[in-house]
């Protein structure tokens, strides 16, 4: 009877045997770790050149990527507008000395800086005030009770047949009506190249103004075309008459033989002031009383010659004093330094009474 052979673990473990040569290091055990890495034989190292690896070759520019970007768009940005450049149209500038950059309006009469902006544009808004006058709308109306505006006539009927009205107040108004007041005495020194009136003046003082219904507005708006200011005076110098000036320019300054009597008369034609030597205006110097001045009168160029200036001053001589009208042929009105136009006004409103005075009195 066969025997039966029994393997047992310690037959099995003896039976294993070493592998003839060493595991590859592409295998791996059997249990998944990584198998040990065999050491590169002596040989193999000393024979291998001791050099580092080739380094990867960077690329190298002037500027960074974003900046290089940046420098890109701006180059072609330049060549545009480079090319913008060319297609404009230039202008060939150059010195003009014959000629001067300082204008005079015929119009209105204000001498300004030719291409100067501010210049220009203050020109034409003055231009526009001088030739129309300002706007009187329903802002101002709705203050008139407010600020104690008195509507002294109404329906005053002009030359050319239309009609308008006259407002009073005082100069120290506020609202929208003094600010329309201080626009309106800026406008009148600028068209007359006066000084502006003082403190002192403007608070004895009083606004006459004549309103006329605006013909390009379809709406209740009106337009301010004239303007007095009245002034409450004490003394003023009587206008010397045309046989007055005539003696004075014919008689020689120094007489050789005066008598008494020729001597006076003649003294007090050589002291006569001159107030404008080009429309021959001179004024005797011994003051006299007067209780009304007027320093400002003014009327829109476009509507000059109907009869707005007579108008206002008639209003305002009847009115300046309550109760106690003043008549200007008894030299009861007087006027500051006037233009060649404010001299023919007063000559024909005033009947030859009128007065000279200066704005600035002492009381």
């Amino acid at each position: 009877m066969a025997s039966v052979v029994k393997r047992t673990y310690g037959s099995r473990a003896s039976r294993l045997t070493c592998p003839s040569s060493p595991p590859s290091e592409l295998t791996s055990s059997p249990s998944g770790s990584p198998s040990r890495k065999r050491k590169r034989p002596l040989s193999e190292r000393v024979s291998g050149q001791n050099t580092p690896p080739p380094k990867k070759q960077n690329r190298t520019s002037l500027f960074p990527p974003k900046q290089e970007k940046k420098a890109t768009q701006a180059k072609l940005k330049g060549s545009a507008k480079g090319k913008e450049k060319q297609k404009e149209k230039l202008t060939q500038l150059h010195f003009s000395i014959d000629t001067t950059v300082i204008r005079t309006c015929p119009l209105c009469d204000l001498s300004y800086t030719k291409g100067a902006p501010d210049d220009e544009s203050l020109h034409r808004t003055h231009c526009a005030r001088v030739q129309r006058g300002l706007e009187w709308g329903k802002e101002e109306e709705r203050e008139l009770t407010k600020t104690g505006v008195e509507e002294l006539a109404s329906g005053v009927k002009l030359k050319n047949g239309t009609k308008g009205r006259i407002i009073c107040f005082r100069p120290d108004v506020g609202g929208k009506i003094g600010a329309k007041l201080v626009t309106l005495l800026e406008t009148i020194r600028l068209a007359l190249s006066s000084p502006p009136l003082s403190p002192s003046v403007l608070q004895h003082c009083k606004i006459y103004l004549f309103l006329l219904p605006s013909a390009t507005s379809t709406t209740s708006r009106e337009k301010i075309v004239g303007c007095v200011i009245a002034q409450r005076i004490t003394t003023a110098m009587a206008i010397a008459s045309a046989d007055d000036i005539t003696a004075r320019l014919s008689f020689p300054s120094s007489p050789s033989s005066p008598t008494s009597t020729s001597s006076t008369k003649h003294t007090s034609l050589r002291s006569l002031i001159p107030v404008d030597t080009s429309t021959n205006l001179y004024a005797h110097p011994t003051p006299l009383p007067t209780p009304m001045g007027i320093p400002r009168l003014f009327v829109s160029s476009t509507h000059r010659r109907l009869g707005i200036a007579s108008h206002l001053l008639t209003t305002a001589a009847s009115t300046f004093i309550l109760g106690c009208p003043l008549d200007p042929a008894k030299g009861e009105v007087a006027f500051t330094q006037p233009t060649g136009a404010g001299k023919a006004v007063l000559e024909a409103w005033g009947n030859g009474g009128i007065r000279i005075y200066e704005e600035e009195q002492h009381r």
